[in-house]
This record gives C-alpha cells, structure tokens and sequence, in this order.
C-alpha cells in the first residue's frame, strides 16, 4: 500500500502535509506480482525440467513454451504441471481446463495460477 508522499508544510501548522499519491494503481501492483510470478516459473521450468543450458533472463514470458518457442514437449508438460501442484497448490486438469491454452506461455501459466488462487 503506498501512503504517499510528503509536502514542503501545511497551510497554518508548521508541520509537514501527506498528499496520497494519485499516479499508484492497483494494476501496477498487480503487474509486479505477474512479473514476478513468471519469474518463479521460469526458475520452476528451469529446476524441474534441468534445463542447464538456459537461465531465467533467456525466458521470454510470451514465447511459445512448446514447439518452436522453448521446445518443450508433453512429457515436460506432466513434470511442469506436476511441479506446479506442489509449489502453488494448483492443479490443472486435462478434462476441465483449456491446458493448450494455460501451457502457451510463461505469461498463460502466471495468470492461470494467479486466477486459481483467489
């Protein structure tokens, strides 16, 4: 939560003013929360799936996890869903959920999880 910012003094008291900040939205805090949640997933790919070679930085969060993005295939996807429901307590399942479109992206994964959790 941001409290906001102090001015030069109150009108008549001597005494420092506190304005709110008006340029601090929710949606800012949210787009940290995202970031670093893909963050974390990228890390989880990266540990659950040993992949040695590649590091956090070289995951971009909108690129194709399969195929031709990052070259993942669907055994890599059991391990990485399986990870997933033991780091955030969120399960995916095949039957119910849209699992083409949640696997898209790092980005697709974060809010998935984002979405399950509140």
């Amino acid at each position: 939560m941001v409290l906001g910012d102090f001015q030069a003094m109150a009108p008549n008291t001597g005494r420092p003013s506190f304005q709110p900040t008006q340029n601090r939205t929710i949606q800012g805090n949210k787009e940290n929360t995202m970031s670093s949640l893909e963050n974390e997933l990228k890390q989880l790919i990266i540990e659950s799936l040993d992949l040695e070679d590649i590091g956090v930085d070289e995951i971009d969060s909108h690129e194709a996890l399969f195929n031709e993005g990052l070259g993942l295939d669907s055994i890599d996807a059991l391990e990485l869903g399986l990870a997933i429901r033991k780091k955030y307590n969120v399960q995916i399942n095949a039957e119910k959920d849209d699992v083409a479109k949640i696997f898209a992206s790092v980005a697709t994964l974060a809010e998935f999880i984002e979405s399950e959790r509140n």
